[in-house]
């Protein structure tokens, strides 16, 4: 291999230990990490600005092979000082009343979240951030987020009854390149020693072949035991 593949991610998608894997297995191949924008990603591939993507979804995904990976815990952000900080975590009810901040590229598919939005919608999540360390509202995030853009004077708390937000690995529908296919591989947890181009492995045996080694084995095991020379003792 000697070109490089590009693997885009969302914001709190979590690439690295892929990449520390690709290297490892594959130095002469470039990973190279492209950000992308959440709604962007799917585009992103069917562009080819990518060749892999780590998004989220839902997500329209035409023309896209998609592989589920996991699902976050969705979250609550707040002040610290904020009266649902006296718990380790709340529920949707906990937010009825609450202004909620919904920036534009909100990501949780909650269609009857909780708590009252606040007219003005920040551009971004980030800039939403802002707005909750100013006390204009709580933000309702992926945990990943939460902790993406973490600062001294906000927390979360994890909402028990809310939708979670999932996570997964897509790429174009199709024959896939060399690259793709030992990414996927990498991704699904496969083993340096099974990764494609390996040897194949020995093929099983059948059970008449089995007994055959065994009674093979007992044979030779008999002859080494006697000493050179020494008749086999018969029955009495």
């Amino acid at each position: 291999m000697s070109a490089s593949l590009t693997l885009g991610y969302v914001p709190g998608g979590t690439p690295a230990k892929w990449a520390r894997i690709w290297s490892e297995r594959h130095p002469e191949a470039a990973l190279v990490l492209h950000p992308v924008a959440a709604a962007d990603a799917a585009d992103a591939l069917r562009a080819g600005t990518v060749d892999v993507a780590l998004l989220r979804l839902p997500a329209d995904t035409s023309g896209l092979a998609v592989i589920s990976l996991y699902q976050e815990t969705t979250v609550a952000v707040v002040p610290t000082d904020h009266l649902l900080t006296a718990v380790d975590e709340i529920a949707a009810a906990d937010l009825d009343g609450e202004p909620i901040l919904v920036p534009l590229d909100h990501v949780v598919a909650w269609a009857d979240a909780p708590g009252a939005p606040v007219d003005h919608r920040p551009e971004t999540t980030e800039d939403a951030i802002e707005l909750v360390a100013a006390g204009m509202g709580a933000l309702i995030v992926p945990q990943s987020l939460a902790r993406l853009y973490h600062r001294k004077d906000l927390t979360y708390r994890p909402i028990t009854d809310a939708p979670t937000c999932p996570v997964a690995l897509a790429f174009p529908e199709g024959e896939q390149s060399e690259l793709v296919e030992e990414f996927i591989g990498i991704v699904r947890g496969r083993k340096a020693s099974s990764s494609r181009g390996q040897a194949e492995p020995a093929p099983k045996r059948s059970a008449r072949e089995k007994t055959l080694a065994k009674q093979a084995a007992r044979a030779a095991a008999g002859k080494v035991a006697r000493k050179p020379g020494q008749a086999k003792r018969g029955r009495r």
